[in-house]
């Protein structure tokens, strides 16, 4: 294991986010979503996207794997996957990556097509906390 990687394994958190795609919600878009991250403490926390007529309010799996983190105690996610429902490793959104920002940090690792990256490289000059004030 390197220590860009999780423990339990890259395989291990995408497994767990293949998982969560499977839950996803999404009859109009038909698109699944599913993620999965460490947290600090050793927790696997997971989410899938959910849809609703009202398009620009749905929900990206990233808005759960939060949602979850927060309602198990907190912490700071370390590494992170996300995958559509073909298995596909993929990124997420804007939005989502604000979030993961906010919960990880510059360092957290995500599993990318192109290898593990940080998030200060898939979001540069990040907007956060320090800047409010």
């Amino acid at each position: 294991m390197t220590p860009d990687e999780p423990a339990g394994g890259w395989e291990a958190l995408r497994a767990e986010a293949v998982a969560a795609s499977a839950h996803a919600y999404a009859p109009y878009s038909r698109f699944r979503v599913g993620a999965a991250a460490l947290v600090d403490d050793g927790r696997v926390v997971s989410g899938c996207n959910v849809e609703n007529a009202a398009y620009g309010v749905a929900l990206c799996a990233e808005c759960g794997l939060v949602s979850q983190l927060h309602r198990s105690g907190g912490g700071r996610l370390t590494h992170f996957v996300c995958v559509d429902g073909e298995e596909r490793l993929i990124m997420p959104c804007g939005r989502c990556r604000q979030l993961l920002w906010e919960n990880g940090g510059p360092d957290l690792l995500l599993l990318t097509g192109r290898g593990v990256r940080r998030m200060d490289e898939v979001l540069p000059d990040a907007f956060g906390a320090d800047d409010l004030g």
